[in-house]
């Protein structure tokens, strides 16, 4: 699909996802090579927090890109808390990750996903995550 820095709001070197190949009303995935200047890259491999950033930025770029094709504005989502976090294994440099999504609840501007995190088929990570877009964020400070 297009450009992804066009459906998230990181920005590098802050991208942990390289490429959007499915999205549909209830799931996303994402395509991610991990490379050896990566900010999360210790030893040959990628860390813990890059793999939960991963996640959220594989819903961050389905909505991102559902909002571009209705021509709205691009929502700012915050992770709001972490679930159910499995690591099974850390991917190498070079490893080329696939990542899916699966709306499990969205209720109002927030939205609980189930993410996986596999290569070749093999599930590295999985967690539940909470996310809640920026306005919820506005209207309980204001």
């Amino acid at each position: 699909m297009k450009d992804i820095l066009a459906f998230i709001p990181q920005r590098p070197p802050f991208v942990m996802v390289d490429e959007l190949v499915a999205v549909d009303e209830n799931s996303g995935t994402t395509k991610f090579k991990v490379s050896a200047g990566n900010i999360f890259t210790v030893n040959g491999r990628l860390t813990e927090p890059a793999l939960v950033e991963n996640i959220a930025q594989t819903a961050a770029a389905r909505i991102g890109y559902i909002c571009s094709e209705k021509k709205e504005p691009v929502p700012v989502g915050f992770i709001g808390a972490v679930q159910n976090l499995h690591i099974m294994a850390l991917p190498g440099v070079g490893d080329e990750l696939e990542t899916e999504i699966v709306i499990k609840n969205q209720i109002f501007d927030v939205t609980l996903i189930m993410g996986k995190v596999s290569f070749r088929g093999v599930v590295l990570a999985q967690c539940e995550m909470k996310i809640f877009i920026q306005s919820t964020i506005k209207s309980a400070i204001t």
